[in-house]
This record gives C-alpha cells, sequence and structure tokens, in this order.
C-alpha cells in the first residue's frame, strides 16, 4: 500500500528530476514553444517541494491536492493549469483514505488524464503531454517499471507526429521532427514514480 510519504517522495523525485532537465526541457521547447518549459515546470515543483515540507498533508490525495494548487499558482503558460488538473483530479479521485493501493493510484491517475484530455482538448497523436500519459497508465497496471518505459517511448514517438493542439500547433509542418516538451516532461514525472517504487 502507498501511504502520503510515498506520495511526497513522488512529489520531490520530480522536482529534483524537473530541476536536473530543465534545460534540456527548455532546449525542446525552444523550436516549436515559448522555451520556458523547463523554466516554468523548475519553478513550479521547486515551489512543490517547499510547499510539502512546510505542510505535510497526511493523505496521498491531500499531497496530489496541494501540489496540483502549487503548480497552477506558480508554473506560468499551460503547463500549469494542465500539470495542476492532473494531480488535483488524481488526489480527489483518491479520496480521504490513509493508504491506496497501486490500482486505486492506477484508476484515479487515468481520471486524472482524463481531465488533462478535457481541458487541453487532446487526445493521443497530438503531440502533447498525453502521449506519454495514456499509455504509461494502460502500463501502470503490470509495473511501474512498465509506465516509465511506456512514457518514454511515448514521448520519443512524438518526434515524427505534427501537433495538432498547443502552442506547436501553430506551426504545423514545422513542428515535425522535434520531440514535444511537455510529453518528455510527463515521462520525468512517471519515472519519478517508478524510482519511488524502487522499480
Amino acid at each position: 500500500m502507498l501511504d502520503a510519504d510515498f506520495f511526497r517522495r513522488w512529489m520531490t523525485t520530480t522536482a529534483a528530476s524537473v530541476d536536473r532537465e530543465s534545460e534540456r526541457l527548455t532546449a525542446l521547447d525552444s523550436p516549436i514553444g515559448d522555451a520556458d518549459h523547463g523554466s516554468n515546470l523548475q519553478r513550479g515543483f521547486t515551489a512543490v517541494a517547499a510547499t510539502l515540507e512546510k505542510e505535510a498533508p497526511d493523505t496521498p490525495g491531500a499531497v496530489l491536492m496541494v501540489s496540483g494548487r502549487q503548480l497552477i499558482s506558480t508554473v506560468g503558460g499551460a503547463s500549469g493549469p494542465l500539470y495542476g488538473t492532473l494531480l488535483r483530479r488524481t488526489g480527489k479521485a483518491l479520496g480521504d483514505a490513509a493508504e491506496v493501493s497501486e490500482q486505486e493510484l492506477t484508476d484515479a491517475l487515468r481520471t486524472g488524464v482524463d481531465a488533462v484530455m478535457q481541458l487541453g482538448g487532446a487526445a493521443p497523436g497530438d503531440k502533447t503531454m498525453i502521449d506519454a500519459l495514456v499509455p504509461a497508465v494502460h502500463a501502470l497496471g503490470e509495473s511501474f517499471a512498465s509506465a516509465r518505459a511506456a512514457a518514454e517511448e511515448g514521448a520519443l514517438a512524438t518526434t515524427p507526429l505534427q501537433a495538432r493542439k498547443g502552442r506547436a500547433s501553430y506551426l504545423g509542418e514545422r513542428s515535425i521532427g522535434h520531440q514535444d516538451p511537455g510529453a518528455t516532461s510527463s515521462a520525468l514525472l512517471v519515472a519519478a514514480l517508478a524510482e519511488t517504487a524502487g522499480e
């Protein structure tokens, strides 16, 4: 079973990973976005880690709700609302339980991903974070490690796609040949989950 401490570690591991990879995320965002994805997420997850240290919510759901709220208030652009929605809706779906099973996390995360698809109007194949998140949730039923591999494959698979949603879609065919930064950062989030689980 996964407790609040596990979810806090997931968020702080994500913060450390985003911190390490922020320059790469910004470099990916440079040709097809506003060249701020890395710095925006870095600011957001640094704030999340600081807040969790101060507040220490005592249920898995509360950890994700607090984290999501923090991202919405500190991250500019589309990333804040999208990541914030992902974490808040996942947290809400987990409810008030002190511990949750891997299956409950999988189901809750699916709810969160559905909410992001609704908010952004994106589907798999549109060259967005959804391309990493949807396969990750499918694979999470097997193991955390499978979810990480599926998210990383999904992010890589955005390279030959033409963007149909988000800032990159304005570029049309010029978005082809660039890996999507949102899918890449989503894969970092899933990789941090696997790392927290020791997989």
